[in-house]
């Protein structure tokens, strides 16, 4: 039984357990408006009659709460009765309510009717005056939108497009808004734009006639700004001479006073000049019309383009750069064409400076840095090309000046121009070769020429008129009478005189290049060596070895170039008092002369050497020795006494060689020497050469005689010391070869002069003719 109850307990509380899971899905299903899907799958899920059991609990429920309305409504029922019974009792007042409203109504509207009509009167009154208030406020905000467009049209008329820009804006964001329902505003919107575009047009076409008028006047600005940079440079020149010279006036007084007065005079001239320059100051708003570019740059600003028009103006610009920078293919030829390309380059730089302090983002420094940079390395490589054609000094010294106003200019306007002045000493050079050229020229005229003699002087004048122009010094010739000679020839005094003008020549280019002195003094140096070492030692060797030129000539050409090289160290004093640099200083460069004539002098030595044995040998050309001749004439052949006769005139020229001092009597003692023996050695030889001569068979007695004679006569020339300062027999020791041969020939008459039959008594003769065979 225990066990049978058990099952009965778990039933029972399943039984419950359905019960109330069905309760809670009616509970859900009344208290909720929501999809029902969930709470209905949850009754159903796993249960077996579960539709049949729930709708029994459905219908229960149903009836529960049919019997609750109907208890709620048993309990209202004698309430509701009691109003239904009520309101039976209002329904007559009600109707009699309704007839008497009724009758209040008709009455009411027959008295309203006029008050009606007056109404509708003043209704459409003040409709019509609600309306004339609105016309009038509308016509408020409209008037000044006309007229603020009627300003516009009229500043267009009068090309006030700043200006008509300023109207568009204030039209656009102020007074259109307003009224942007009207339609005469919607085409006012519509042309704006249109103005717009057409004042860009207008004032682009204005900045296109500005370019072109800047391109045109660039030559005029640029010139005006180097005048003016020069009269400024030139101004402080003047004033810091005045200074120095008032410095130097204690040192100095007597000169200091005449050199002061001039300066004065130079100085109140120079102001002068300034203020008559003052009252004609150009500059390049003077010039040129600067209001385009603003008035462009100001519209598209306002425009919203102002980046366009910068790119468009810097665009503009470079294009200009590059035809300015382009020069004419004559430029060289003339001075003209250099200043013009200047100027053009110098007035387009000045615009955009001008342009660069005036406006603001325009144009940059960096901008205009970048352009010159570019425009610099174009000018340097033009200059290097045209400059290079230029063959007269003159014209590079001019290209020189412009060159240094054109730098002074620039620069004063901010441009760098270093490597301007860098270009400048490599023109410098090529003016040095241009100078030298010159003056090749000027020395060969003066060579030229020259006599070849040396200069008489007739008198105390022409003697101080000599030495002004040559630094000539000797104290025996200054013992002498007049009238006398000095020693060298014309061309000295003028070769000296060209030198120092060649120097002058050279610092004008050296000046205004912002170089010291010593600098400037090193330049001068190195150049006035070139034209020493280089083009006047060219000159002389040419000179030298020139077919007209005769011994007397060489002669004297050794005495020009030892008063020349003593003259270097008054050339180096000079060079000192022009730069004020001491020759004490240590980098102090030295002039290359004395090497110069030095070699020129040994070259007219050898000239003297070859020519004396070249005349030698034309006097023995016309020797007509018969060596079959049975006696001799009994004197000396004639050409032989000729050629000595010549010899001794010759060797007399070099007692004028220059002897004032120790050392030029013995280097023209030296000379001398060295040319008699040579002549001497050369006659000898041709003499035995012509002894010895491999086609001479056979010599008689009396061509021997004849030959001795000859000899005797050369002994006797050696033996007279043409030239003093032989030690001893030196010269006639020329001879003895000759002599050798001629006791030969006297051995061995009527024989030929052979190797094998020259007896061991003449060896020296013996060796030369086995040479000679050789």
């Amino acid at each position: 039984m225990a066990r049978k109850s058990r099952p009965n307990m778990s039933e029972m509380y399943l039984e419950e357990n359905k019960d109330q899971i069905y309760e809670n899905a009616l509970a859900e299903i009344e208290s909720f408006e929501l999809p029902l899907g969930t709470t209905l799958r949850s009754v159903y899920d796993d249960q077996p009659n579960a539709h049949q059991r729930f709708m029994e609990k459905l219908d229960t429920c149903i009836r529960n709460h049919d019997r609750e309305i109907e208890k709620m409504c048993n309990f209202h029922h004698q309430g509701f009765v009691d109003a239904i019974t009520e309101l039976l009792k209002v329904r007559a007042d009600a109707e009699k309510l309704k007839v008497q409203v009724t009758d209040t109504n008709r009455r009411l509207q027959d008295a309203g009717k006029e008050v009606i009509a007056q109404t509708e009167e003043i209704i459409r009154c003040r409709v019509q005056q609600r309306n004339i208030t609105t016309v009038v406020e509308k016509l408020q905000l409209c008037l000044p939108v006309l007229e603020m467009y009627s300003k516009l049209k009229e500043q267009m008329k009068v090309k006030r497009y700043y200006s008509a820009l300023k109207t568009m804006e204030q039209l656009e964001n102020l007074y259109l808004p307003r009224v942007s329902q009207y339609r005469f505003c919607q085409i006012m919107i519509e042309n704006l734009p249109k103005l717009r575009e057409e004042i860009k047009e207008i004032s682009m076409s204005d900045l296109k006639d500005f370019l072109e008028s800047i391109r045109k006047h660039s030559d005029r600005i640029g010139e005006t700004a180097m005048k003016q940079a020069q009269q400024q440079k030139t101004f402080s020149t003047t004033l810091q001479k005045h200074n120095n010279v008032n410095y130097g006036r204690n040192m100095h007084l007597g000169r200091s006073r005449i050199l002061d007065s001039k300066n004065e005079m130079t100085l109140k001239r120079t102001f002068e000049e300034d203020d008559d320059h003052d009252e004609e100051v150009l500059t390049a708003q003077d010039l040129v019309d600067f209001s385009p570019v603003y008035r462009c740059l100001h519209i598209y600003s306002v425009l919203g383009d102002g980046e366009i028009f910068e790119n468009y103006y810097r665009k503009q610009r470079r294009k200009q750069a590059r035809l300015v920078l382009q020069p004419q293919s004559s430029m060289h030829e003339t001075v003209e064409g250099y200043r013009r390309y200047f100027s053009q380059i110098v007035g387009f730089f000045v615009v955009e400076d001008h342009i660069l302090h005036v406006t603001q983002g325009l144009v940059t420094r960096t901008y205009t840095d970048e352009l010159w940079n570019m425009a610099l390395s174009k000018i340097i490589a033009v200059l290097r090309t045209h400059s290079s054609y230029c063959n007269d000094p003159d014209l590079v010294l001019e290209l020189k000046n412009l060159i240094v106003v054109f730098a002074d200019t620039l620069q004063g306007y901010g441009f760098p121009v270093n490597r301007l002045f860098d270009l400048l000493f490599e023109i410098r050079d090529q003016y040095n070769e241009t100078l030298l050229k010159k003056w090749s020229g000027l020395f060969r005229d003066i060579f030229e020429a020259d006599n070849y003699s040396p200069i008489p002087v007739a008198n105390e004048e022409e003697y101080k008129i000599v030495i002004s122009k040559f630094p000539f010094q000797d104290s025996e010739l200054d013992k002498q009478s007049f009238p006398k000679k000095l020693p060298m020839s014309q061309s000295v005094p003028q070769i000296y005189i060209q030198v120092k003008e060649f120097i002058y020549a050279s610092l004008k280019f050296s000046e205004s290049l912002h170089r010291s002195s010593t600098e400037i003094d090193d330049m001068l140096r190195k150049s006035t060596n070139l034209l020493l070492t280089r083009t006047l030692s060219s000159c002389l060797q040419n000179l030298i070895k020139k077919p007209h030129i005769g011994l007397t000539e060489l002669v004297q050409i050794i005495i020009n170039t030892t008063h020349l090289e003593l003259a270097c160290k008054y050339l180096e004093d000079f060079i000192s008092n022009i730069t004020n640099i001491s020759q004490v200083t240590v980098h102090t460069a030295r002039l290359y002369g004395l090497s110069t004539f030095k070699d020129a002098r040994h070259a007219a030595e050898g000239e003297i050497y070859t020519k004396l044995n070249q005349k030698i040998d034309e006097f023995i050309q016309i020797a007509d020795y018969d060596w079959t001749m049975s006696e001799s004439d009994g004197r000396a052949s004639g050409y032989l006494m000729d050629l000595i006769n010549f010899l001794r005139s010759t060797f007399q020229v070099f007692t004028h060689l220059p002897n004032n001092n120790n050392d030029h009597a013995a280097m023209s003692g030296k000379v001398a020497q060295t040319a008699c023996m040579s002549a001497c050695q050369h006659l000898s030889t041709s003499l035995m050469q012509m002894l010895l001569d491999t086609e001479l068979k056979q010599i008689s007695m009396g061509a021997i005689q004849q030959f001795n004679l000859d000899v005797i006569q050369c002994e006797l020339f050696a033996s007279s010391e043409p030239v003093p300062g032989f030690q001893g027999d030196t010269l006639q020791l020329a001879f003895i070869d000759l002599r050798q041969c001629w006791l030969c020939g006297q051995l061995a008459p009527k024989v030929a002069l052979s190797p094998k039959i020259i007896p061991d008594s003449c060896p020296k003769v013996k060796r030369k003719r086995h040479l000679y065979d050789i």
